[in-house]
């Protein structure tokens, strides 16, 4: 301990007689002193070898030491020029102009998203959350799917290779399948989220994309509120002036089902590659819940009825901010995001 102690004070002392005018020997003392392999953390190091009857006078002793060489290294630094009120500081220009800090921005896929969820929270939607691997019951079993449905086949949908009866879910159906499991009616939510598919990317096309569905299960819902529901959405979304027409369609878990298409804002209706010179744009997918998955869920499908409807959230991005490739949204181009600053 002792001798310790006395080696410190010689440290001190080697430390004291040091001088330095240059930055180099300014840079030589942190590294032989203040450096990770310098004197500092070698003496520092030597707390291991003090008895623990000593350690807390001898931990004293080790700051002292610490705040000793940083006060000298301050001390060289200001007479060598590279402190913070030297010569090195007072010969900058003050007058140039600074830094450019670019300005970051949502993804426009975010930004479209918020609008949809902030628009159905008006109307009492609450948001649901599920995970994107998931059973297969969940994603097809519950939703009214059949085992030979084509979605189940592996060149739509990816499969986990660790165990078969995973998968990554491709829509977000499934999230409503947990409400329905855990939660009794009135059910109202949206279910947002991402969701893959095993398709070939183009410019209309992604293996992965993004959707929100809805949900609404009560006594006495029907058909027309579905449509009041969506035709609020619309004109939230996309303005008064947007013409909306249903079209009957089918879904394994809907019963009836109907299309929903909006007129094409991108070519104002008079036909382009976008709407497939109809003038119609095809926005989501809906209709009253099958009473089999109801019943899936032991609610009584005599007393109950419910609407569901899906959306793809890069659809509705790409009429409103006419976008015209599916591509760009995972591209990272910032040429591309930058456009989007300030919208959020």
């Amino acid at each position: 301990m002792e001798a310790l102690l006395q080696q410190i004070e010689n440290y001190k002392q080697e430390i004291a007689a040091v001088e330095a005018s240059t930055l180099e020997a300014v840079e030589s003392f942190r590294i032989q002193y203040l450096g990770s392999k310098g004197l500092l953390k070698t003496v520092m190091g030597e707390m291991k070898n003090v008895p623990n009857e000593h350690k807390r006078a001898f931990g004293q002793v080790l700051n002292e030491f610490k705040q000793f060489v940083e006060a000298k290294f301050e001390l060289i630094q200001q007479a060598a020029g590279g402190g913070t009120d030297n010569a090195k500081d007072n010969n900058f220009d003050w007058s140039l102009p600074g830094s450019f800090v670019p300005v970051g921005t949502r993804h426009p896929l975010t930004v479209v998203r918020n609008q949809i969820v902030s628009i159905f929270k008006t109307l009492g939607f609450a948001i649901a959350e599920g995970p994107e691997i998931e059973d297969d019951w969940h994603n097809f079993g519950a939703m009214n799917l059949p085992e030979d449905h084509p979605a189940r086949d592996m060149q739509d949908t990816f499969y986990i290779s660790q165990n078969p009866a995973w998968l990554l879910r491709t829509h977000t159906s499934s999230t409503q399948a947990r409400v329905m499991e855990s939660q009794k009616p009135p059910i109202r939510v949206i279910c947002p989220g991402r969701v893959y598919r095993n398709e070939t990317i183009s410019a209309r096309a992604h293996c992965f994309f993004h959707q929100i569905e809805g949900l609404y299960i009560d006594e006495n819902v029907s058909f027309a509120d579905l449509k009041q529901t969506l035709y609020f959405f619309v004109q939230e979304m996309f303005g008064k002036d947007v013409r909306v027409r249903f079209r009957p369609s089918y879904f394994p878990f809907t019963e009836p089902s109907a299309e929903m298409d909006i007129s094409c804002l991108i070519c104002d209706s008079k036909g382009c590659n976008v709407c497939k010179h109809t003038g119609w744009v095809e926005i989501l997918g809906s209709g009253m819940v099958h009473p089999n998955v109801l019943e899936n869920f032991s609610i009584d499908s005599n007393k109950y009825t419910g609407f569901a409807f899906g959306l793809g959230v890069e659809r509705i991005c790409q009429l409103k901010y006419q976008v015209n490739d599916l591509r760009l949204y995972s591209q990272n181009d910032v040429r591309f995001l930058k456009q989007f600053t300030g919208v959020m």
